[in-house]
């Protein structure tokens, strides 16, 4: 329906006002724009431009003898052309355009990703974005319009288990949150830059799978106290938190325990009957937790840092995964931050204030992302870089979520809510609809045996 309004939308410009209408589809709708106009003139130029772009921008490479000896004889040329990556396959989207390469030999993936801008402009596209498909192929994906300036999530995404579509890449496609590849992730950014955006996109996500959600949000709830009906356990306090995270821990020990019986390396080994829910912790502003005001304080920081780092260090086999969110994190924050972040694979950094906060983020995992950290607007909130520990990253942007709309997703989804029975004393007390919701058992029963 949204589709044929913006068709409607645009095609009576379109078919009143000629080329004027063209310009107000290109402002208003580009994806309409780009699939009438921008795909097939971006196709064409690519088919006419596209061997002596490789060679002004040296991806070509000298022929075999072989070649150069079937060009001369059977060809009867004298000239032998310089050869460039074969193409393989070329498909447009809604998006921009996608186009499989086979490189030659002596060119590899890297040598495409350092011409990639001189590609973009040859070709007249927003971006143009390498990846290698497998070894010896890359993909060019092309997009032809600024998809991060109007967010629109793709129809198709991937799915899974424990997989939540959270953001829009540059592009064009979905980012997830795979907590089967990645376990652990590290969100940072400044006020207002899109940070709780991106938060509440990814717990509207995970309120819609069957885990279990740990919230720990030390200003006093402000964040997280709306997720409530979706919550299994929710502290708004350091000495809350320091509880919780005891409790995270038993229950890790308890499930370690349960894997031994079964003599299985992680939870998704064991039988479905007896496989706990998984558990998601959502750390929000995770400095809160380092942070201490009296000498007295000193002890229970420093044990809830070493059950943070044994969470991330041990837990993802038994099936419990952290998000960790906040402004800086850093070795500046006390002993244990940079040990805990090593174990946070994943790393989504929004604008910041200084570039010391983007080197916490992405320096020690993608230093080239660094830099395009530093340059996002203050008027692009949500706009973020997303990066893992092979090196990869990324330009991403959030939808908009409002924080009711999240916290009514939570309320239509507390049904799913599980019960812990080591974290019962953190579960937060909530009505839907004026009645309480009965918590799940957190295993399925087991049938009796003689």
């Amino acid at each position: 329906m949204t589709d044929l309004s913006t068709l409607w939308e645009v095609g009576l410009p379109l078919a009143t006002a000629g080329a004027g209408g063209l310009g107000y589809a290109k402002v208003r709708a580009p994806r309409v724009f780009w699939s009438l106009v921008g795909l097939p003139v971006t196709q064409v130029r690519f088919a006419m431009t596209y061997r002596s772009t490789m060679d002004v921008c040296g991806l070509t490479v000298q022929p075999s003898r072989l070649r150069a000896f079937m060009v001369r004889t059977v060809a009867r040329r004298s000239d032998v052309q310089p050869v460039p990556p074969k193409i393989r396959r070329v498909r447009g989207s809604a998006t921009g355009m996608r186009v499989t390469l086979r490189l030659p030999a002596g060119l590899e993936p890297a040598d495409v990703v350092a011409a990639s801008e001189r590609l973009r402009h040859a070709w007249g596209v927003h971006s143009v974005n390498v990846v290698e498909t497998k070894p010896g192929f890359v993909e060019l994906r092309m997009t032809g319009y600024d998809v991060l300036r109007r967010v629109k999530m793709p129809r198709r995404v991937p799915s899974g288990p424990m997989t939540v579509p959270v953001a829009l890449r540059q592009d064009g496609t979905a980012f997830v949150r795979d907590y089967l590849k990645v376990p652990h992730a590290l969100t940072l950014g400044a006020n207002q830059s899109g940070k709780s955006m991106y938060q509440r996109n990814l717990v509207s996500g995970l309120a819609r799978l069957r885990v279990a959600l740990v919230g720990i949000d030390c200003k006093r709830g402000v964040e997280q106290r709306g997720y409530a009906p979706r919550l299994s356990a929710l502290a708004t306090t350091p000495e809350e938190a320091s509880g919780l995270l005891d409790a995270l821990v038993e229950e890790m020990e308890a499930r370690f325990d349960l894997l031994s019986e079964y003599s299985v390396a992680d939870v998704w080994a064991l039988p479905e009957q007896v496989r706990p829910v998984p558990v998601v912790l959502l750390v929000d502003e995770v400095a809160e937790l380092f942070l201490i005001t009296a000498k007295k304080d000193e002890e229970r920081r420093d044990r809830m840092v070493t059950q943070m780092i044994r969470l991330g260090q041990l837990a993802r086999a038994a099936g419990i995964f952290l998000e960790v969110c906040g402004q800086r994190f850093g070795s500046d924050l006390g002993k244990g931050a940079t040990t805990l972040r090593a174990q946070l694979t994943g790393r989504v950094v929004h604008r910041v204030n200084d570039k010391q906060t983007a080197d916490m983020g992405l320096g020690d995992i993608a230093p080239d992302a660094v830099v395009a950290v530093t340059t996002i607007p203050p008027e692009q909130p949500g706009v973020a870089v997303a990066g893992d520990s092979s090196g990869g990253w990324s330009r991403i942007r959030t939808p908009e979520l409002s924080a009711a709309d999240a916290a009514a997703t939570c309320a239509q989804y507390a049904h799913l809510t599980p019960a812990l029975p080591r974290l019962a004393a953190y579960r937060p007390v909530h009505l839907i609809a004026g009645k309480p919701v009965p918590p799940k058992p957190l295993f399925k029963p087991v049938p009796a045996t003689d």
